[in-house]
């Protein structure tokens, strides 16, 4: 199997402060990005808010993501956990509804070896026979795959692609040409980290794993229709587009302002799950502004 190329766009997943999802709102954001022709849905990532969610509503989303957008829009369905044995029921769940492929990281409360991760992994493709994807996200889970790692991991029957974190315009060339030495022809190698993946896609990596792209499908799309067919300068411009949005990431986390861009937009009114707040009224009146000012990047 594999992992389908170019935006995979990740929605937020709407719920109430229980922790109970707004599924008639979830489905009017996956509607939404399928109808923009996204390459893929990533579905209960971080910006998903998968670790927030009891395996029963992750369930409930799966279930309705995929009826909604049918065979139009492949699935990709986060499936981290803190036991492996929720990890393999999660990913055979999805296996079941429909899903492309799992997104596992390496979620832990104690600090997890290399070993405890290869086992981790390996076995959750064994048993749930549902394609894997590596998720690299150091700044959340405090656990960084060493190439020496993703190595072994990529050679494993299931494990299909890596979803990088952000590497730099300095970076991603070295980053990426080296990955691509290590794992098989095939192996899908993809990037997220939005305000860093335009050089990262300009270089050659498969997909882009984004944050904005599930809510902002189309200039999304278009930048990454740029980089792939070459058309580097037209793919650095919406990225300069993008700038003032980027900006507030990095000020207030994308978690957080992706939820009052979609209150902005009138996609859905929901609250990050506790204990993270939303943003203050100033931060607001600043992502409104941003839309104001620019119109053409909600278009």
């Amino acid at each position: 199997m594999t992992v389908p190329g170019g935006l995979s766009a990740f929605p937020i997943t709407p719920a109430d402060q229980a922790g109970r999802i707004d599924i008639a709102a979830l489905r009017r954001l996956v509607a939404r990005l399928a109808s923009a022709g996204v390459d893929s849905i990533g579905l209960l990532g971080s910006t998903g808010t998968y670790m927030y969610l009891t395996i029963e509503e992750r369930r409930r989303a799966v279930e309705a993501a995929i009826d909604e957008v049918a065979s139009r829009t492949p699935v990709i369905v986060g499936i981290g956990a803190l036991r492996t044995d929720d990890a393999i029921r999660l990913a055979q769940d999805a296996k079941a509804i429909g899903a492309a492929a799992g997104l596992l990281s390496a979620a832990s409360y104690t600090p997890l070896t290399d070993d405890e991760v290869f086992e981790h992994f390996s076995t959750a493709a064994r048993e749930s026979g549902l394609p894997i994807v590596i998720y690299d996200n150091p700044g959340t889970t405090h656990f960084r795959f060493t190439p020496e790692l993703i190595g072994r991991l990529s050679n494993v029957p299931g494990i299909v692609a890596i979803k990088n974190p952000g590497w730099s315009a300095e970076d991603t060339g070295r980053n990426l040409a080296e990955q691509s030495r290590i794992v098989p022809k095939g192996f899908s190698i993809g990037c997220s980290g939005d305000w860093m993946a335009t050089e990262t896609l300009l270089a050659g990596a498969d997909t882009w794993y984004s944050v904005l792209g599930g809510l902002l499908p189309n200039i999304c799309l278009k930048l990454v229709r740029s980089a792939q067919k070459g058309e580097a300068a037209e793919a650095r411009r919406l990225n300069g587009e993008l700038a003032p949005i980027w900006n507030v990431f990095r000020q207030y986390s994308s978690l957080r302002v992706v939820y009052a861009l979609a209150e902005q937009l009138d996609l859905c009114h929901s609250k990050p799950p506790p204990p993270i707040l939303p943003l203050p009224e100033s931060a607001k009146r600043q992502v409104a502004e941003l839309l104001t000012s620019s119109p053409d990047i909600a278009a």
